[in-house]
């Protein structure tokens, strides 16, 4: 199955439709009259829908099996035909189209057993997704248009690195995930752990007007990890749902995540991020917010979504 460990829990919604087709009026008389000889129609299908939507992992092999928090199915007769539309809920990593495709599928099918005694010419179409929404892909795109208006500075915080004793991977990664939704890195360059250090490149991205400054290192226990110390005095105010959000996600991956001193908040309009210097801390930083932190900007414009 493909790989969802980095991505996060959203709310995700699908909602997907099966069309029955029959060939007399008198079948729909029979199914809305609850005629038909084996049972009633709409509620046997609805329930083996609710089954079907349970046991798709079961049935498709790169399916992952996920919880699913809510099912519903409703049903519209038009003339000869019967539209089933299913809308399955879940807070999870990934999506659920393939659950409510699956689901209205098993609906149809249902009716179709259940009505072949009376009609031989039942048919099914029409089995597509209608919509979906949820996860970081949907928000991307809500997003893409004031992504492509913002700037970045990318600060690695290094001793050892400065001094070129070790190359850097933490940095280019941030790059790279702001590279991915579409943020240009202005500035990339590397300092030592040093108070005044950092208040310079502070002071550079505001007369650069970046929209971001990120600083990765620093964060640490060691006491020449003074980046939180000396950025706070600076900020006008924190963000904390940010600096909690990317230790949450940092510890359903490691243990040690909950000793990173990560600090976000803000210096007139720039965002301010202290993130670990660690590659992998760094990254999964910067993965755990994207593109959801971009709303920020949209905040500061006083636009809304």
């Amino acid at each position: 199955m493909v790989d969802i460990t980095h991505k996060s829990n959203t709310l995700r919604i699908a909602v997907a439709q099966a069309i029955v087709h029959v060939s007399t009026l008198a079948t729909i008389t029979a199914i809305e009259n609850n005629t038909v000889p084996k049972g009633n129609v709409f509620e046997m299908a609805k329930a083996a829908g609710f089954l079907g939507v349970k046991q798709t992992p079961h049935l498709l092999p790169d399916c992952h099996p996920i919880p699913i928090e809510s099912t519903k199915i409703t049903y519209f007769v038009e003339g000869l035909s019967i539209r089933i539309e299913m809308e399955v809920k879940t807070i999870y990593k990934t999506g659920v189209e393939v659950e409510a495709m699956h689901g209205a599928s098993v609906v149809a099918l249902t009716m179709y057993d259940m009505l072949k005694p009376i009609d031989k010419g039942i048919e099914i179409g029409g089995i597509k997704l209608l919509s979906k929404s949820g996860g970081k892909s949907d928000f991307k795109s809500k997003l893409e248009k004031t992504a492509k208006t913002l700037s970045a500075h990318v600060v690695v915080c290094s001793d050892t690195i400065s001094k070129g004793l070790k190359s850097d991977g933490a940095g280019k990664s941030i790059v790279e995930v702001l590279k991915h939704h579409a943020i240009h890195t202005r500035e990339y360059y590397v300092i030592p752990d040093e108070k005044i250090a950092i208040e310079l490149a502070v002071e550079k991205a505001k007369l650069d007007q970046a929209s971001m400054l990120i600083f990765t290192g620093g964060t640490g226990l060691s006491l020449r990890d003074v980046t939180p110390e000396t950025l706070l005095p600076m900020l006008d105010r924190r963000i904390p749902g940010i600096e909690e959000t990317i230790r949450q996600y940092g510890q359903e991956r490691t243990p040690y995540a909950m000793l990173s001193r990560s600090v976000v908040g803000t210096i007139d309009n720039t965002l301010v991020m202290a993130l670990p210097g660690s590659t992998n801390g760094a990254k999964e930083s910067i993965t755990a917010v994207m593109p959801h932190l971009i709303h920020v900007f949209d905040i500061f414009k006083g636009k809304s979504h």
